[in-house]
């Protein structure tokens, strides 16, 4: 298996917008790969523009945000790339593509880094904020697994969060729970509203 850095990945449309979103680029000997499914618009936006920045975020509301369409997030001008990296970060890379590879499912865009930098010590995350990642990463593939498989999984990953939380893991797990109990039900709810 690929090593795997799930990032907050920042590209700019055709008409210049910034569009923000949770990634896992996909590492290799010769840099990073960005692999999206189509259609997407991450695809559309590296073809116009062929450069993306990839930012290890601070609050991991952010990609649990991002996933549930909260997607407004502050960010700050790239340093060589024209675009933007999303602005309370711990570090943050930038690249330009260098080769694609299509495909007519997941074309694979391999990065070529241009600038990479820190912007904040980097202490520690606590599992609850892992927990929130890999809850993310499955309330993306509800169309793909059975419900009582997320069930189970989100009932483990939630043992996490009742033991480790702060109040932004917690905000960031409930806007999870919503969107996969409006999927499959209430029986999502694992932590409750009070518990958040």
């Amino acid at each position: 298996m690929p090593l795997i850095l799930e990032t907050i990945v920042t590209t700019v449309s055709p008409a210049g917008e910034l569009h923000l979103v949770p990634f896992g680029l996909i590492g290799g000997d010769d840099g990073y790969v960005l692999a999206p499914f189509r259609p997407s618009p991450t695809i559309v936006n590296l073809e116009a523009n062929p450069c993306f920045a990839a930012s290890s975020p601070r609050d991991i509301r952010v990609i649990a945000g991002a996933v549930t369409g909260r997607r407004d997030w502050p960010t700050v001008p790239c340093a060589v790339i024209a675009g933007q990296r999303l602005a309370d970060s711990f570090g943050h890379a930038e690249f330009e593509v260098a080769v694609v590879e299509d495909h007519e499912t997941r074309p694979r865009f391999r990065g070529r880094m241009v600038h990479s930098a820190a912007q904040a010590p980097f202490i520690g995350y606590n599992r609850a904020q892992a927990a929130v990642v890999e809850a993310a990463i499955l309330s993306t593939r509800l169309h793909m697994l059975e419900p009582e498989k997320v069930l189970t999984e989100m009932a483990y990953l939630a043992i996490a969060v009742g033991k480790t939380a702060g109040p932004r893991e917690r905000e960031a797990w409930g806007w999870i729970e919503d969107k996969v109990a409006a999927a499959i039900g209430p029986a999502a709810r694992i932590l409750g509203r009070d518990d958040r």
